[in-house]
């Protein structure tokens, strides 16, 4: 796999433009040094990957933009050996930014064709989630709860009682709302009822789907 002093003075570019932007949490900052984003998209796209931009991937989804994957990242406050559960791995991008930091990554893919992908791409790289699975992102894992945090890296109508059950309290979820436009949501567990709710502005992400069994 192709990975040159010119990909990673890029990275380094990248990282820069993220601070920039109000990135503080230099273990992010980190991961987006080291992690190939190039690999990650179609080979038509390389030369953008650099870019503080979405992109293409396949089965109508994206790879997210550089600065949202680091803006959702840094509001999980990741912490080495965290259970992380991912509502969407797509790409696998924003995996292996979370594997990097030393979390212990459980993710959720509901298009096929991108989990199988992902699942035989992500090891090349020599990056093991603790599981990757096929299937609803609505109902989460409720076999592998409680999660530390979670994240979810598609667009929700509303928050899933599901995911907000497999928070551990004190625990972390970060997820975007909305139909057409969504608003990035933190919500840390306080208690087993009690859930403290934070906004931080609008994005645009691709639609959380549902109904897979």
């Amino acid at each position: 796999m192709n990975d040159t002093a010119k990909h990673q003075g890029l990275r380094n570019q990248l990282a820069a433009t993220l601070a920039a932007k109000g990135i503080t949490d230099n273990n992010v900052l980190e991961a987006i040094k080291k992690i190939p984003r190039h690999l990650f998209m179609e080979s038509g796209f390389a030369d953008f990957a650099y870019q503080d931009k979405p992109f293409p991937i396949g089965a109508g989804q994206t790879i997210s933009q550089p600065y949202t994957v680091a803006f959702q990242t840094q509001l999980l406050e990741v912490k080495k050996d965290d259970k992380i559960l991912e509502i969407g791995t797509g790409s696998g991008y924003q995996t292996a930014v979370l594997y990097h930091m030393g979390a212990k990554v459980y993710s959720i893919e509901r298009q096929n064709e991108l989990f199988k992908k992902t699942s035989v791409f992500l090891p090349k790289l020599h990056i093991r989630p603790k599981h990757l699975s096929f299937g609803d992102g609505y109902k989460g894992l409720p076999n592998h709860a409680p999660f530390d945090s979670i994240i979810v890296t598609a667009g929700a109508p509303g928050i899933p009682q599901a995911l907000m059950a497999q928070l551990k309290i004190g625990g972390r979820l970060v997820i975007p709302v909305g139909t057409d436009v969504q608003i990035m949501t933190l919500l840390i567990r306080k208690s087993e009822l009690q859930f403290e709710k934070h906004e931080f502005g609008e994005f645009r992400f691709v639609p959380l789907l549902e109904n897979k069994n």
